[in-house]
């Protein structure tokens, strides 16, 4: 692992931080093209024999049919961005020598971050001086307990900051991060799923049957039975149109939407209708992380501990006390709050100071004597 002064070198930053541009994708479907065929071929072709166009009609339903399975799919995506809303990822960040708040989406390498308790780690990171952090990995590596993590390690992006606080360098954001090539190895994948296969066959077997028919028709009727320009070309659209299955794919779309919809009021994402239908359709599940589809917890049993009392002796101070020894971390509020609430004195008031004690005894406007009298400083 190399030095974190040779990070801010490679990554051409300070310990100020910095700033800087993303893409879109497309995908065309068969049966999509042959709606496209059809308004075409009614906008240029439904014209002449001295009667008024009425291409407006074939154009308003091709329209209406094709945009359906689309705007299905573009509520689906919306309620999958909300449900991102709820856990969205923002950042203490310096700017213009002041930290403030901002989203995690504009960072990239080599700025600058404070990590503390609580926190979700929005990149992968270097940890600068300060003291060690410890960082739930559960949702990455499986591990239920917190790693400490020193200055110069690294930590990775979705991890949780269960304890500290400290400064990091971002190294990687989106699909560079240890997540993100992990996700991206699963989304880069070649295999077409059962669903795209069917729609795709079905929608190639309709292009070209009704491709074989249209050549059968224009012969029958023009060559054979001389009909008029007007007649055939009706007749041909109708061909088109009646051949192309509008409803399947609003009725497959709207299907798998509502069972988007129900997995949205538990909480899951789906950004994907057809991943539906591949769960559906799964018999095996194998996973490589153990305990990631459990609940993640370890809990400890109320008799095994009443038991280790008991047995050392020493009752509820003295586990207290023996806890304190083995876990002490300066400015751990939490643990000392465990201690104090366990110890008895529950019942008193607590005020708890963090900082430089004069300062903050002269910010409040407060005396240090008296402070000191009824206080531990």
């Amino acid at each position: 692992m190399i030095p974190v002064d040779e990070v801010f070198e490679q990554l051409k930053c300070t310990r100020e931080g910095e700033q800087a541009p993303q893409v879109f994708r497309l995908r065309v479907e068969p049966v999509i093209v042959g709606y496209g065929a059809a308004a075409l071929m009614a906008i240029v072709l439904a014209n002449g024999d001295g009667r008024p166009p009425d291409w407006q009609d074939f154009v308003g339903i091709v329209a209406l049919s094709s945009s359906t399975p689309p705007s299905v799919s573009s509520k689906k995506t919306m309620l999958a961005m909300l449900l991102q809303l709820s856990w969205l990822i923002s950042c203490q960040k310096p700017r213009d020598g002041r930290w403030s708040e901002q989203d995690a989406a504009i960072l990239v390498p080599g700025d600058i971050i404070s990590i503390k308790l609580g926190d979700i780690i929005p990149a992968d990171a270097r940890l600068l001086e300060g003291d060690p952090l410890k960082v739930d990995q559960s949702s990455l590596k499986g591990e239920s307990l917190p790693v400490t993590k020193s200055p110069s390690d690294e930590v990775f992006y979705g991890s949780t900051c269960k304890q500290g606080e400290i400064e990091v360098v971002v190294i990687a954001t989106g699909v560079h991060t240890f997540f993100g090539k992990a996700a991206h190895l699963v989304d880069s994948t070649n295999q077409v799923g059962h669903f795209q296969k069917v729609l795709t066959a079905i929608g190639n077997f309709c292009i070209c049957s009704i491709f074989v028919g249209i050549i059968i028709e224009v012969i029958v009727m023009y060559p054979i039975q001389h009909r008029k320009y007007r007649d055939g070309i009706d007749n041909l659209l109708v061909l088109l149109i009646g051949g192309i299955p509008i409803a399947m794919p609003t009725v497959l779309s709207v299907t798998m939407a509502i069972g988007s919809h129900r997995l949205s009021q538990q909480g899951a994402i789906t950004k994907l209708l057809t991943a539906i239908e591949e769960m559906a359709g799964m018999d095996v599940l194998c996973s490589d992380k153990t305990r990631t589809l459990t609940l993640n917890k370890l809990t400890a049993d109320k008799s095994l501990v009443e038991v280790f009392i008991k047995g050392c002796g020493w009752g509820w101070p003295g586990v207290i006390w023996l806890y304190s020894i083995i876990t002490y971390s300066p400015l751990d509020i939490l643990k000392f709050c465990i201690r104090y609430v366990l110890s008895g004195k529950a019942l008193r008031k607590l005020h708890t100071l963090k900082g430089h004690v004069e300062s903050v005894v002269k910010l409040k406007g407060l005396d240090i004597g008296t402070i000191q009298q009824h206080y531990t400083v």
